[in-house]
Parts: structure tokens; sequence; C-alpha cells
């Protein structure tokens, strides 16, 4: 009698889901990041502005497992809430871009005529100037902070989801279930809300995932320069900027810390957006 061998319907569900090994690592991350991001200070072992300059630039130890900077602060505890400021500034500008950048793109693909060449111009216009050049200029006017850069980011970002959607709309709208539903009486909005925007969600959505690791290196590049996150917050480009004094002593690691972290996570979250968005095209097809 032989045995017969059944696979688990779940597992094959699951591995489809995964992809390959790379986007399964960078889905892992993304969680763990986030998991920190959302759990840091039950997780911190140090008050991560507690100054202790007598300890400054300390090896990696029992007590400070990654070390400590040059003003003497827990490196870990840093870079765990540093995940808090570094993930919420990306996630205000993507959510900022996306519904607005929606609300533009369908609009303008809906209404057409007058309404699409003035929206359309109207985020020309934004690609004209850079984002980042936005952002100082209205850091300088407003001062340190986080509102400022994710404000300014946010509508720089605005004309790639906007254009997107647009694009989409046209497409969804030439499609005769759209027709059908016209016959039938409802409006126009109707339409959109219930029918048109959830078929364009899942590629809206894996963009924005793009945006979001685009938005997150702006940002840092921003904190950097000494423009974003006031000095005692704990941020991932804000520690690579005080970590210059570290770098010039010979001890860079509290610089190349919070740069791994934000290269890593820039990366995990382009390609699970990337693998999102070819998922809904093969769908598509």
């Amino acid at each position: 009698m032989t045995a017969v061998l059944t696979r688990r319907p779940g597992l094959g569900r699951i591995r489809a889901a995964a992809g390959s090994p790379l986007h399964l690592v960078c889905l892992v991350l993304v969680a763990l990041v986030v998991l920190a991001a959302l759990f840091a200070p039950w997780l911190v072992p140090h008050d991560p502005n507690d100054v202790d300059l007598g300890s400054a630039l300390a090896a990696p130890s029992a007590a400070h497992p990654l070390g400590v900077d040059a003003a003497g602060r827990d490196t870990l505890s840093r870079l765990l809430l540093g995940a808090r400021t570094s993930l919420l500034g990306p996630l205000g500008v993507v959510v900022f871009s996306t519904v607005a950048g929606v609300a533009v793109g369908t609009a303008a693909a809906w209404c057409g005529g007058w309404l699409d060449s003035l929206l359309s111009r109207s985020t020309e216009l934004v690609f004209a100037f850079p984002g980042m050049l936005l952002a100082i200029l209205i850091i300088s006017v407003y001062g340190e902070g986080l509102t400022a850069p994710v404000i300014a980011l946010a509508v720089a970002y605005l004309p790639y989801v906007s254009r997107l959607t647009r694009s989409l709309v046209l497409a969804e709208r030439a499609r005769p279930y759209v027709s059908a539903y016209r016959v039938q009486g409802h409006s126009g909005l109707q339409i959109c809300l219930r029918h048109v925007l959830p078929n364009i969600a899942p590629v809206v959505l894996a963009q924005s995932t793009i945006n979001f690791g685009y938005a997150l290196m702006d940002l840092a590049g921003l904190s950097f320069l000494g423009l974003g996150v006031p000095a005692l917050t704990p941020d991932w480009g804000r520690m690579v900027f005080d970590g210059q004094t570290a770098v010039q002593h010979g001890y860079p690691l509290s610089a190349i810390l919070p740069c791994a972290f934000i290269v890593l996570t820039v990366v995990a979250f382009n390609v699970v957006g990337e693998r999102w968005a070819d998922r809904v095209a093969r769908r598509d097809r």
C-alpha cells in the first residue's frame, strides 16, 4: 500500500504571495521596521536623549550593543526610536499626495475639457520645481520641524500620483460597465467611488509604496542637511548628520548604522512596491 503525498493548499498560496526570496526578505524587513516604529518606546534600552560625555564614542558593549555616539547617547535606542520619526514623515507625504493626487487625476480624466487642461498644466508646473528645493524654501520660512518638509514633498509627489490616476481612470472610463451604469442612472460620482476607484486602487497603492521609499530618502537627506527635525529628535537622517563628528575621530559606526537602516528600508519598500505592481499588471493581462 503506497502513501499518497498531498500538499497543503495554504502552502502554495503563501509561496505565491511571497514570490522570490528577495521579495520575502524585503517583506520581512518592512514588517520589522514598522514593528520597531510602533513599539519603540517599549523596546529602547536607554533614554535616547540621555547624554553621558564620559562614555562618548564608546565601542559596542553589553550595556550599549551598538555603541555610543559623540554626545554619549545610546545608538541602539536612537535607531529604534528614530524609526518612528523616519517612517512618520514619509507616511504623511504618501497619504497627502495620494489622496490629493487621486482626486485631481480622477477629476481631470472624468470631466475632461477645460478642467482636464487646467489640472494637467498645473501639475506640469509642479514637475518643473524640484521637491527638495521647494522643501528647503518652505523650511527657510517656517523653520525646523517635520510639518514643512512633509507638505512640500507631498506637493512635489502629487503630480506623479495624479498622472497615474488620470491614465487609469481614462482606461476605466472606456470600459462597457461604465456605460451600463450610466444608462441605469448612476451619477459620475457614484460610478467613480463605487467602481472606478476600487478597480484602480491596487495600482495606486503599489505606486504609493514606492513613493514611500523615495520620501523616506528625501526626508533623511533634509535631516542630514540640518533642515529636518530638531536636533534632539531621534531620526535616522539626523543621526547621520550628528555622526559626522564621530567619523572625523575615526568612529564611523554611529553614522554607518543609520545610513544602512535608510538604504535597506528604502530598498525594501521599493522591492515590495514593484512586486505588488508586477502582480497587478500580470493579473490585468
